[in-house]
């Protein structure tokens, strides 16, 4: 991969960069695999009588029991064990906001997904991608490195590396390598030489 490089144009930024046509293949494989864990998310909804009353779209009411989706779809507010009105009041507004939320928060990272993969070129090479696709690829390239980053457990401190023969050792060379085509293109859009 190579840095991304902003250039101006009548029509805005536009932002370019590079990439091998193994580093396409692993994106559009990690990309691929995040839309099918919002979507087995989505499809696994249970059915609200307000939703076909209604229309409006309605999600779990539940957070995800896997660690990786979890992170990707956190609750809103964190129980407050030692408030005066004790953690059920926000457990409740998590449960309410879900249901409503969760919906558009699925299709939002699926549209910066989709984004991503028509931009992509799937073979490799140079490309150029406008504003607003590039805040897409950012925004799931960061869902990509959460998920990635529960998998391996990576907190504050690290992991740095891993030992040769973990069984995770080659993710974490993806990860890193995710943070910092992320950064880069940040940078970018941020108008900084990167």
């Amino acid at each position: 991969m190579r840095k991304w490089k902003r250039v101006e144009t009548a029509e805005g930024p536009r932002f370019r960069s590079a990439l091998d046509a193994h580093e396409a293949t692993l994106l559009q494989s990690l990309v691929n695999s995040l839309t099918e864990m919002l979507d087995e998310r989505e499809t696994s909804s249970p059915t609200d009588e307000l939703e076909e009353l209604t229309g409006m779209r309605t999600g779990h009411s539940t957070p995800p029991e896997d660690d990786t989706m979890l992170r990707l779809l956190p609750d809103f507010f964190r129980p407050q064990h030692d408030h005066p009105a004790g953690s059920r009041t926000a457990e409740s507004l998590n449960s309410a906001l879900r249901s409503l939320h969760e919906p558009e928060i699925i299709e939002a990272k699926r549209h910066a997904a989709q984004r991503l993969l028509d931009t992509l070129p799937l073979s490799g090479g140079r490309f150029e991608i406008a504003e607003d696709d590039a805040h897409c690829w950012v925004a799931c390239v960061n869902d990509v490195r959460l998920a990635l980053g529960t998998m391996l457990e990576i907190g504050a401190d690290g992991p740095d590396h891993l030992p040769a023969e973990h069984p995770m050792a080659g993710h974490l060379d993806v990860y890193q390598w995710l943070t910092v085509l992320q950064e880069y293109l940040v940078l970018g859009l941020m108008g900084k030489r990167s």
